[in-house]
C-alpha cells in the first residue's frame, strides 16, 4: 500500500499549483484524507482534510486560495492552490487513513512529500 504524490514544483507569487496523490494497494475503504506541510526548520502542519463524504477543513491561512479534493472512484486526493505566497513553500505530504482487505480497522499512511517552492 501506497501514497504518491506529485505535482510539486517551482512557481511565482500569485501563481497557482495543483498536487495529486494516489492511494494504491489492497485497499477496501478510505476515510478522512489531508494534506499537510512542513516548511524549512518548522513543524509538520494540517492544511487541509477532507472526509469521505466530502466534508472539508482549512488551516485558516490557506483559507479562500486552496481547495482539496478527491476521487473515492480512483482513490485520489487533490490540492488546488491558488495566490501562493513564499510562505507557503513547504514539502507538501498526503496523508490517508485506510481500511486494507483482510483488516477490520483503519491504518493511517504518508506519502512520501512533494516539494512546492514559491519565489518572490
Amino acid at each position: 500500500v501506497q501514497l504518491q504524490a506529485s505535482g510539486g514544483g517551482l512557481v511565482q507569487t500569485g501563481g497557482s499549483l495543483g498536487l495529486s496523490c494516489a492511494a494504491s494497494g489492497s485497499i477496501i475503504n478510505i476515510g478522512n484524507m489531508a494534506w499537510y506541510r512542513q516548511a524549512p526548520g518548522k513543524e509538520r502542519e494540517l492544511v487541509a482534510v477532507i472526509s469521505n463524504s466530502g466534508g472539508t477543513n482549512y488551516r485558516n491561512s490557506v483559507k479562500g486560495r486552496f481547495t482539496i479534493s478527491r476521487d473515492n472512484a480512483k482513490n485520489t486526493l487533490y490540492l488546488h492552490m491558488n495566490s501562493l505566497s513564499p510562505e507557503d513553500t513547504a514539502v507538501y505530504y498526503c496523508n490517508a487513513n485506510m481500511r486494507l482487505s483482510g483488516s477490520t480497522y483503519y491504518t493511517n499512511y504518508w506519502g512520501q512529500g512533494t516539494l512546492v517552492t514559491v519565489s518572490s
